[in-house]
């Protein structure tokens, strides 16, 4: 199984989409995926994904534009409050990958 590619964004870049990396990391290699992110902020979406291929984009802030790959918003993953709901997102996600 090859690893799973994942844009982490946040306001920053960095506080917060690192967490969420770490959450993801965490919950879905327990499900058995070994899980690669990259953190940035909604300015570098763009180039992040013009210099990389990614499977999904999970952020806590807004982000704008149209992308070829699904856009999971990841607040309750962060909060606690809609963990469940975005994991069964990011694993509804992966599974169709994986098809």
């Amino acid at each position: 199984m090859r690893p799973i590619k994942i844009l982490s964004v946040c306001g920053s870049g960095t506080v917060s989409s690192a967490m969420v990396s770490g959450k993801l990391k965490e919950r879905l290699g327990e499900a058995g995926y070994e899980i690669v992110t990259v953190e940035v902020n909604p300015g570098g979406v763009e180039s992040a994904l013009l210099s990389g291929t990614y499977d999904f984009i999970a952020h806590t802030s807004p982000i704008s534009g149209e992308f070829d790959i699904p856009v999971i918003n990841a607040v309750g993953f962060l909060t606690g409050f809609g963990e469940e709901e975005f994991l069964e997102e990011a694993l509804k996600v992966i599974k169709a990958i994986e098809a």
